[in-house]
């Protein structure tokens, strides 16, 4: 028992360290108006429902929501905007804040006079960081065994975070996402190692809840009932009868977060849908990725690696090459999509019901550039752990290949669902890695085991040596 309680104190202590590090990476940043980047897409939800108790389409409905209610929406789940009206509960100045920004930017205030200050959601995306390490940890523990892993994967996965603290000091949806990842991929992993069906339904529950922070991780159900079913089939055939059991266990956990929310759309929009229109949108948008040239497809091999890429390849390519990737640039991929979403939308008000037939004809003539494309966009995004991934992602490599050869499958079955995202994201969406926060644990974990393995391999060497003398 004093031992056990010794360890539970130093992980605490751990997490505490933690968590004031990040909090202190993430409100050391420069202030950002509350307007910039994506931010005021869930602070007008949540102004909507704060004002008018309806959760809308924000800035993607047609109301000004200063001057009247607008009509309930679903082009974004509901978690994140739920998250900012609670600490607008909890936060007056922060309310105000958010208040000021949202008429400032339907033009009914100067947005000068707005108060910039985002600390309640700063202190929000810390806790749930360090939450999110303390399960990456625990994870790589469960699947290496050893308490040295544990705090290696933990101190990886924060120097990680840390060099995204600018990224993860916008009033958007990434900290959680680390968070419910972190802890749907422990829960996994425990499942898998046990084969206890509670496990499968916490991961279920969890993943549903993430489903409602981004929806595109609905792709995950399916992935995660067939590597339940390697696991039991391959890895531990002995509890192959466990298999029906655990996918349902993870379906209804899934089922009973979601279920709720599939309801209010259907009494409040009368659809039976988890999303409208995001993901067609934003399918259009990465299309415009397939005009990609063979010296862009190059060139975004230096240019994506995080900091020291961008101004290399700028060098050594030319600026006119790189500035397609930038999202804020003229003639960009970006610009492109965007042009063609906007023009799509003007034309038929809606894209959901013409999505399939235009994905059909682009996949006629354009398959085998869309399937070439996503390699370069998957590659920018699995470089999710920042400038650390210049160090991090080869030890990772090297971690899934000693796990083959060493016959480590669990660490396998927990790098596939957030490889499955990279690929999912590189293909549907663009190449920006805030979408693959979730490989930072895998990250971690693989190149903590690996640099253990590494060091006791080093010092077996001077003992032998030092014997041999």
């Amino acid at each position: 028992m004093p031992r056990k309680l010794a360890s539970l104190s130093a992980r605490l202590a751990f997490g505490l360290v933690v968590f004031a590090v990040l909090a202190l990476a993430i409100t050391n940043e420069p202030t950002k108006r509350l307007i910039d980047f994506d931010q005021s897409f869930y602070l007008t939800i949540a102004y909507d429902l704060d004002r008018h108790g309806v959760f809308s389409n924000g800035k993607f409905d047609d109301t000004d929501s200063t001057t009247a209610a607008p009509a309930p929406g679903m082009f974004f789940t509901p978690l994140f905007p739920w998250v900012v009206v609670a600490a607008m509960k909890v936060d007056a100045r922060f309310a105000q804040a958010v208040v000021c920004s949202v008429e400032a930017d339907h033009h009914k205030r100067d947005l000068s006079t707005c108060d910039i200050y985002a600390r309640p959601i700063h202190i929000i995306h810390a806790i749930l960081l360090a939450l999110g390490v303390l399960a990456v940890a625990a994870a790589a523990e469960a699947i290496f065994a050893g308490r040295t892993v544990f705090f290696l994967a933990g101190v990886l996965a924060t120097v990680s975070l840390a060099a995204k603290s600018e990224l993860l000091s916008y009033i958007m949806t990434e900290s959680a996402t680390f968070f419910l990842y972190s802890v749907m991929a422990l829960a996994f992993v425990h499942g898998l190692k046990s084969s206890r069906w509670t496990h499968f339904a916490v991961a279920g529950l969890v993943l549903a809840t993430l489903c409602l922070l981004r929806a595109s991780y609905l792709a995950l159900v399916p992935v995660l009932s067939v590597l339940i079913v390697v696991n039991t089939l391959w890895v531990s055939p002995r509890q192959a009868r466990s298999a029906g059991r655990s996918v349902i266990a993870l379906c209804l956990g899934f089922s009973v977060v979601v279920a709720p929310w599939v309801v209010r759309n259907v009494v409040s929009i009368g659809k039976a849908s988890f999303t409208e229109e995001y993901g067609s949108l934003t399918l259009v948008e990465r299309l415009a990725f397939n005009d990609m040239t063979l010296g862009e497809f190059v060139s975004a091999v230096p240019y994506c690696i995080p900091q020291v890429g961008p101004p290399v390849a700028r060098r050594l390519i030319g600026d006119d090459v790189i500035a397609r990737f930038e999202w804020d640039r003229p003639g960009s991929f970006f610009e492109a999509g965007r042009a063609r979403r906007f023009s799509l939308v003007d034309e038929h008000k809606r894209v959901d019901p013409i999505i399939g037939d235009l994905l059909r004809t682009e996949m006629e003539r354009n398959w085998w550039r869309h399937l070439l494309t996503t390699v370069p966009l998957a590659w920018c995004g699995m470089l999710a752990a920042g400038l650390p991934s210049v160090l991090l992602v080869p030890l990772f490599w090297w971690a899934c290949f000693e796990a083959v050869r060493r016959a480590k499958p669990l660490f396998l079955l927990y790098v596939l669902p957030p490889l499955v995202m990279v690929v999912l994201h590189a293909a549907l969406a663009n190449h920006y890695p805030r979408y693959n926060l979730g490989l930072i644990g895998p990250i971690a974990a693989g190149s903590a085991w690996v640099l253990v393995m590494a060091a006791r391999s080093l010092a077996a060497r001077r003992r032998s040596a030092q014997g041999l003398a």
